[in-house]
């Protein structure tokens, strides 16, 4: 058994299969097929050109197009951006405006709001509950100006799927296009750009046990589908995408692409079968709720919401996991899933979620462990939380996780101070908002004896209360007073977007202070 943590992250990015790797590598070698694909005057060139031509067959083969319709990118991302900022602006005099969804991925979402800037109009449909925008939204968006209809297939936080044909064939019968976001879907759930009436598809090989920093644009052949490009030089690619073409990444792509057509068959039932096995277990957990519908979704997602448990300190639980959290901070950004709260998920909701993503190598063993290690895990967090309504402290817990209770009782100041008078209190926060704090003093002479936490939020909130614990100690109250918690932000290399929290702990040392007996605190 690996004694690193269970991989159910796949959703972000996949281990790339051997056969893949294998392929890739017989391109880089000097008795490879190394060489520039675009130099034909020599055999070494034409070599690897057939290589390239092969893989844009495997592609297309995919999708059901042809391969003069496959545009190599470097991943979805850069697809999503050439079929939106590259349709709107070849007809920037005809039409501008666009349909997505408020729960597209962000470079959907970003290159809309730049298209908004250069005068597009853009709607964002509002998904239901279940995260699925419907064919009738979509209908009912469309004006007698619409360019372009830009929706995901799969979501690749929730895991639900739309009718991708129904939506096509109602573009197709508009005069709209249709681009279609295929990053979490290819290799995963049919598709086929003739009979969905897709004009636009964006792919990735990343997500499909492929390498990562290549992907491809699928364009409609017939009638011929102006672009403009984002980037010039060679013209290569139809001098829609200009630059030397990856050999060995194009060449991954295409054997990544290959193995899932010929696998799916096998794959995704098994895969959908481990994903119905790890709910079985977290479904029997009172408080725990799928996000999404049920039914139509892709196989190796499952998004959850566990109720009475912050996402980051389920996650600092689960560190032999490798799994996401829908809450904040789980990344850079300040606010809470935008998917989740979209689907009318509160900021406190969306802040308790986990996503979990299996993938071609994760194994009914690992299913089984991951399944018994969340379910603990929750249970013993919410053991650890007294009903009185008081802070998580998950420390004094003897039945919590041996290896958490040692990380935060390593953390200085952890804990809590009795209700006596040489002790100061003050609380701030609120769990809604994702981080609640108490400090605790005890006074000799009028300084800090002893300094003490307790908090509910991620672990800049504990790492910078931990901090505040060491640093008070010998501090008068106006000392206190003077604590900013952007030297604390600067000393603990905290990230911008998280800098609300470290407020959220300052605000609970000020109301220390306006706790602290009244001959001191009268001098501050």
């Amino acid at each position: 058994m690996s004694s690193r943590p269970i991989y159910l992250d796949n959703a972000a990015t996949t281990a790339v299969d051997p056969r893949v790797i294998a392929e890739m590598n017989s391109c880089l070698g000097a008795d490879g097929d190394f060489a520039n694909p675009s130099s034909a005057n020599h055999v070494y060139g034409r070599e690897a050109g057939a290589r390239v031509e092969q893989a844009r067959a495997e592609v297309a083969a995919l999708v059901n197009a042809a391969p003069e319709q496959i545009l190599f990118t470097s991943g979805a991302t850069e697809a999503n951006n050439l079929a939106l900022l590259g349709a709107a602006r070849f007809h920037r005099n005809r039409s501008r405006h666009l349909v997505t969804s408020r729960t597209e991925h962000p470079a959907v979402l970003d290159a809309c709001r730049q298209l908004e800037r250069e005068g597009c109009v853009v709607t964002y449909l509002k998904p239901g509950p279940s995260g699925i925008v419907e064919v009738e939204q979509v209908a009912a968006a469309l004006r007698p100006d619409t360019l372009l209809v830009s929706l995901m297939h799969v979501n690749n936080e929730i895991g639900v799927s739309i009718d991708i044909g129904s939506v096509g064939r109602l573009c197709r019968k508009s005069g709209v296009l249709f681009h279609v976001d295929a990053a979490q879907s290819a290799g995963k759930l049919p598709i086929d750009v003739q009979s969905d009436a897709i004009d636009l598809l964006s792919l990735t090989a990343h997500k499909l046990h492929g390498p990562k920093g290549i992907g491809a644009l699928c364009i409609r052949r017939e009638p011929r589908l102006g672009l403009v490009p984002l980037q010039f030089g060679g013209g290569q690619e139809r001098g829609l995408r200009s630059g030397t073409l990856p050999t060995h990444q194009i060449v991954g792509l295409g054997c990544a692409f290959r193995i899932a057509r010929e696998s799916m068959n096998v794959d995704i039932p098994r895969i959908a079968g481990l994903r119905e096995q790890l709910w079985g277990v977290l479904a029997g957990i009172p408080g725990v709720e799928l996000n999404g519908d049920p039914v139509r979704r892709v196989a190796g997602i499952l998004n959850v919401t566990v109720d009475g448990v912050e996402g980051e300190t389920l996650l600092l639980a689960l560190a032999d996991l490798a799994v996401s959290s829908g809450s904040a901070c789980a990344s850079l950004h300040a606010e809470p899933s935008y998917v989740l709260r979209a689907l009318g998920r509160s900021d406190r909701q969306a802040q308790s979620s986990l996503r979990l993503s299996l993938g071609r190598f994760t194994t009914p063993g690992e299913v089984e462990r991951a399944g018994s290690r969340i379910r603990a895990e929750i249970v013993r967090l919410r053991a650890g939380e007294p009903r009185s309504g008081a802070l998580l402290d998950v420390a004094d817990d003897p039945r919590y996780n041996a290896e958490v209770r040692r990380r935060l009782h390593a953390l200085p100041g952890w804990g809590a101070l009795p209700d006596v008078p040489s002790v100061a209190k003050g609380r701030a926060g609120d769990r809604e908002q994702g981080a609640e704090v108490v400090i605790a003093v005890r006074i000799e002479r009028n300084r800090v004896a002893e300094a003490r936490f307790q908090a509910f939020g991620c672990p800049h909130v504990l790492a910078a209360a931990s901090w505040l614990a060491e640093t008070a100690l010998g501090l008068d109250c106006g000392q206190l007073a003077a604590w900013d918690w952007q030297e604390a932000a600067r000393v603990l290399d905290v990230p911008p977007a998280k800098f609300g929290r470290l407020i959220t702990l300052q605000d609970a040392l000020r109301a220390v202070v306006r706790n602290w007996p009244g001959a001191a605190r009268s001098t501050v």
